[in-house]
């Protein structure tokens, strides 16, 4: 496997505790300093010379013409290689700094696999392309394991591109390069660093209670009952998504959210199956909360045209097609199959669909119901058996923005608590993950 994607796990991790305090921001991918000339200047050694020649050699520092150093360096990757140019960044060069640039090539034969290049300081975003015929080549557009662009032609073969200027390189895939994905507005993403900044000071209030929310009159309930909690008074899912959006609301009507109201069946969801379980498993209890509150947030915020509008509030849409799945050492490419009814999004999707939201939807935060089939069958041996149907079992908040300094984040606040976005993933393996927007405006007052 590429050496680069056994890294990733560490990097990851650095990205999510560091978030890049000493760093400077990304320019806009038109300003990145090229390298092309220092890619002419080695292309009949470093690109094409034998790969055990290349391999020996020593890594090299330069300066770039257009300002900036590079480190030029080879790195053993299994069965390929890889010729690396990468960018400075805080005194090291990582090989996904915003501008690095690299050529895999095959260990055994020499044969170039593909061109990397990062367009921004993320290991997780990327342009790639790879060799097709020869005159040529494919353009593939990676975020965070999804594909928004693959295998888009483009009339060069790949060996031109060892030394093509980085946007002459764009400018042969047209329209069709979605630069937006690369250029985020920093400035778009304030009030969710606040929102964030206010809900974090005010996690230490909480615990959590099983079943518990508050009321439209300020007291502790049982979600199920409407009964005051005995003993220490907290907060569930479902209560604490309550609180998060009653702190958006409730500067402008004055008045907290009905509990009975965020309980009613909205949309279609189910069949006659399920319909007959409702009142004892209640399958659909979190999507039908997220639904009203993304329902009632909406109609306030916005107009009350929106109140039963679902199609305007429940995300059902994405921009990519294809999708990376990692399985431990294991990497595959699959058909991504989108938004399905009853149940939403994979949630090893989550993470390029809420970049992709992020940037396309700036000003949002959104709800999550996390969903799976549940029970075991009716069998002979288990004649009242509970039949297995899809559960909406866990309700949580996910606010993807970009900080100061330009790192794509998300914030995790679920059962009174803060996680991380990982965490909450790896949780829920072959789960499904429901989304609704929720509009984000000042005042708000967690």
């Amino acid at each position: 496997m590429n050496l680069f994607f056994n890294k990733l796990p560490v990097l990851a991790l650095v990205l999510f505790v560091f978030g890049f305090p000493l760093f400077a921001r990304d320019r806009p991918v038109a300003m990145i300093a090229d390298d092309a000339s220092l890619r002419i200047s080695i292309k009949d050694t470093w690109l094409k010379e034998s790969p055990g020649s290349v391999l020996a050699r020593r890594s090299t520092v330069h300066n770039l013409l257009g300002g900036g150093r590079v480190e030029l360096r080879s790195e053993d990757a299994g069965e390929l290689f890889m010729v690396v140019i990468a960018r400075e960044l805080g005194g090291n060069f990582p090989v996904w700094s915003q501008g690095s640039w690299s050529l895999a090539r095959n260990k055994t034969t020499g044969a170039a696999v593909r061109i990397r290049i990062f367009l921004r300081s993320d290991p997780h975003t990327y342009i790639q392309f790879r060799p097709f015929s020869d005159d040529r080549s494919l353009m593939d557009v990676v975020l965070y394991d999804a594909f928004v662009v693959r295998s888009l032609p483009l009339p060069v073969d790949l060996e031109r591109l060892y030394t093509m200027p980085l946007n002459e390189a764009l400018g042969l895939a047209g329209n069709k390069f979605p630069r937006k994905f690369f250029e985020p507005n920093l400035q778009d993403y304030r009030q969710q660093r606040l929102f964030i900044s206010k809900v974090r000071e005010k996690l230490p209030q909480f615990e959590f209670v099983d079943d518990g929310a508050i009321d439209k009159n300020g007291d502790f309930v049982y979600i199920k009952t409407g009964l005051k909690q005995e003993g220490p008074q907290g907060l569930n899912c479902s209560g604490f998504a309550k609180w998060l959006v009653d702190s958006i609301l409730e500067p402008v009507t004055g008045e907290l959210l009905d509990i009975e109201s965020l309980k009613k069946p909205f949309g279609i969801r189910g069949s006659t199956l399920t319909d007959t379980w409702e009142e004892i498993r209640d399958p659909f209890f979190g999507l039908d909360w997220i639904r009203n509150l993304a329902s009632q947030t909406w109609s306030i915020l916005r107009s009350p045209d929106f109140k039963e509008n679902l199609i305007e509030f429940e995300v059902r849409k994405e921009p990519f097609s294809r999708l990376r799945i990692r399985r431990g050492n294991e990497v595959t490419v699959r058909n991504f199959i989108g938004f399905q009814e009853n149940a939403g999004y994979e949630s090893e999707a989550l993470m390029p669909l809420l970049y992709t939201l992020a940037i396309d939807e700036p000003g949002r935060i959104y709800l999550a119901a996390v969903n799976t089939d549940v029970g075991p069958p009716t069998t002979r041996e288990n004649p009242r058996g509970r039949p297995r149907m899809r559960q909406y079992f866990h309700v949580a908040a996910l606010v993807p923005y970009f900080n100061e300094n330009g790192v794509f984040q998300v914030a995790v606040f679920e059962s009174a608590a803060e996680t991380s976005i990982n965490a909450f993933i790896n949780r829920y393996p072959g789960h499904f993950v429901n989304l609704v927007r929720i509009p984000l405006e000042l005042p708000f007052n967690p």
